[in-house]
Order: C-alpha cells, then structure tokens, then sequence
C-alpha cells in the first residue's frame, strides 16, 4: 500500500502547486462573489432573485472589489460557509483524482527489460560496470565470467 502512496505522491508533485493556486483562483473568483450576491439578496430579509442575478454579474466582474466588500459590508458570515463546502467539494474531487493516479502494482513505473528493479547496486553480482558487452547504460555482462554468458539481442539492425 505504501507504493500506491509514493507513487501517487511523485506523479503529482507539481499537481499539487497546480490545485493549490486553482483552489485559491476560484475562491476569489467564484466563492466571493457568490456569498457576496447572496448577502445582498437577502438584505431586505427575503431572497430577491432579480438582485442576486445583477449582483452577481458586478462582482463576477469585479472579484477584488467583491472580496473587499465581504469585508467592508459584513458579509464575511456568509462567506465562510459556502467557503468551507466549496473546499469540502474540491477536496473530494481532488482526492478521487489523486487516486486515480495511483500506480497499480509496485512495478508500474520501471521499465521492462532495464536495470531500476535492482536496488543498492546488487545487479554488479552479476554483472559488471564498466566492461563486457553491453546490455544498458552502466551495465556490461563480463565475458570473463564462469558460466553462461549467451545473449539474446531484441531489436533491429539499422544501416542508412
């Protein structure tokens, strides 16, 4: 469980920034204006539909002027709930990206045929570092070793 962790962590490091910057883009965007139009339709103790629409079109307009009227007004009681559920709905929608992201199986990321499966130098038990023929990059079958030492070629011979 601990690679599905990692793994996703690694994958979205820059996703998070991303997120971050997007979350506190559309609270001043989206979240202030909004709680801002409903204040102010419901000033007369009654939710006035026509006044919410035409607010909302200023302050959408005009995002940091409607942040600081959230001050200014008194509004900033009806800022921090529908702040809070915006953040609880971006979470979770955050979260089932995140994993999503995560690898399946521990061996998702490295691939077929390379040396990233030996950890701590252990493939040089084996193999050798710098000569012998060449099988990746700082990876040599020595010839002078005691055993098998045939090699199976997968690929295609180019000549331009």
């Amino acid at each position: 469980m601990n690679y599905k962790i990692q793994g996703a962590i690694r994958r979205n490091r820059t996703n998070f920034i991303i997120c971050a910057i997007l979350w506190v883009f559309l609270t001043i965007v989206f979240v202030s204006p909004l709680s801002l139009s409903i204040f102010q339709a419901n000033q007369g103790g009654n939710f006035e539909g026509s006044i919410f629409f035409e607010q909302i079109v200023q302050n959408i307009m005009h995002p940091f002027k409607a942040l600081g009227n959230q001050f200014a007004q008194g509004a900033i009681g009806s800022f921090f709930p529908i702040w809070f559920g915006f953040s609880i709905f971006y979470l979770i929608f955050f979260f089932i990206g995140f994993v999503r992201t995560a690898p399946k199986n521990e061996f998702s990321d490295i691939e077929h045929g390379s040396s990233d499966w030996s950890k701590h130098g252990e493939q040089y038990h084996i193999l050798n570092k710098n000569k012998g023929i060449i099988l990746a990059e700082n990876n040599y079958l020595p010839v002078d070793k005691r055993g098998n030492v045939n090699v199976l070629v997968v690929g295609r011979f180019r000549i331009w």
